[in-house]
């Protein structure tokens, strides 16, 4: 039987059965990307390995990331996530406050020096010395450095920790920076998003206390498994942009067709992230599906990108693009070109018609002669 600090051992606690159990275990497999093999390795781990110990920090956000964390779709799912790992202090979600609170931020330091996991939510302001994010007294800043000391290693949640977000927009009146732009001598794992999406986040967590490693990261420090590829890649509506076929303005008959959002500012093919793959609500939609423009909300700096114009100004260029053009010439000369193309069939069909016309009206006359 698992003991009681295992991750399986408290779900049994809980009422979690085997099977449920055994489906998370599944979905992680395949979320991460892993053989059917792996489904097995994770179950064992789960079920022998003692529950992580982490410290989640809010800083400089509106906690949208915790929010996803715990409103996945199936309350059983929910329940898992929870408690996979030891979460010792999270002022979203813990009972304790004030002085209680911060004690037992330190208690995990303490008794579990480089064993357990830093989670921050939110971007750290460093102007005016960091006055603008205080807890227990105490900038920002100063509690980062302090809890990372420790820690086996960092996860960046949400696109306020990983790349500042909103924080750090033009004119970043605070100074607002990322965990990665101070700590550098630790594991940082960036989950970009704002927020993440929910099984993004278990995923990370599960493979953490799975192999005791970081997952396999790309250049900017976020997971391959869910970031290695642009939402453009499956998007449900690439066909269309790939047809030239654009929505021009909302409720157009474009939009009513369901083509493609480009135009109206969708930042699709310049965002790496696992909405058109995973979905948002237990696979349920993802905003382009929903019939809203991606506004790219795990690149950095998305909020400037458009030169300081409105989020639904769409960028021309599309990286990967081989047409030797930009999208809104694409567009017209798909257009013109489809145009063109049913110009050609009318008249092709028109000479066809003519001539079947022409036949059958002989082979009349000839019977009738021959009447």
């Amino acid at each position: 039987m698992p003991t009681e600090d295992t991750f399986y051992g408290h779900l049994q606690r809980r009422g979690v059965n085997r099977r449920d159990f055994l489906k998370f275990c599944t979905v992680m497999a395949a979320s991460l990307g892993l053989g059917s093999g792996a489904t097995n390795q994770i179950a064992e781990a789960l079920e022998t390995k003692k529950r992580l110990p982490v410290i989640w920090r809010h800083l400089q956000e509106c906690t949208c990331c915790t929010e996803s964390f715990i409103r996945t779709q199936h309350p059983i799912a929910a329940d898992i996530i929870l408690n996979m790992i030891s979460l010792d202090y999270d002022e979203t979600l813990m009972a304790a406050a004030g002085h209680h609170a911060e004690a037992a931020a330190q208690k995990v330091m303490e008794e579990n020096k480089g064993n357990y996991i830093l989670a921050i939510e939110g971007s750290i302001p460093t102007k005016d010395d960091g006055i603008y994010c205080v807890l227990a007294g105490r900038t920002a800043v100063d509690i980062l450095k302090e809890e990372a000391k420790n820690a086996k290693a960092i996860i960046a949640w949400g696109s306020c920790a990983t790349v500042g977000c909103v924080q750090s927009a033009n004119p970043n009146p605070t100074g607002a920076v990322a965990v990665q732009d101070i700590i550098k001598d630790k594991p940082i794992i960036n989950v970009p998003g704002c927020p993440p999406i929910a099984e993004v986040m278990a995923g990370v967590i599960t493979h953490l206390l799975t192999f005791e490693r970081l997952p396999e990261l790309d250049s900017q420090g976020r997971p391959k498994a869910f970031y290695g590829h642009r939402i453009h890649d499956k998007c449900n509506r690439r066909a269309y942009f790939d047809a030239g076929l654009f929505v021009e303005s909302f409720d157009d008959q474009g939009a009513k067709e369901g083509w493609c959002l480009y135009k109206v500012g969708c930042k699709g093919p310049n965002t790496y992230n696992s909405c058109s793959n995973l979905e948002w609500n237990g696979g349920l939609s993802y905003p382009i599906k929903s019939g809203h423009p991606c506004i790219g909300c795990s690149e950095k700096g998305f909020w400037d990108n458009t030169g300081g114009q409105s989020l639904y100004t769409h960028l021309s260029d599309v990286p990967g693009l081989k047409i030797g053009m930009n999208v809104d010439t694409f567009g017209a000369a798909a257009v013109g070109a489809a145009v063109a193309g049913a110009a050609v069939h009318a008249g092709l069909s028109a000479v066809t018609k003519k001539a079947h016309d022409k036949a059958e009206a002989g082979k009349s006359n000839k019977n009738s002669m021959g009447g």
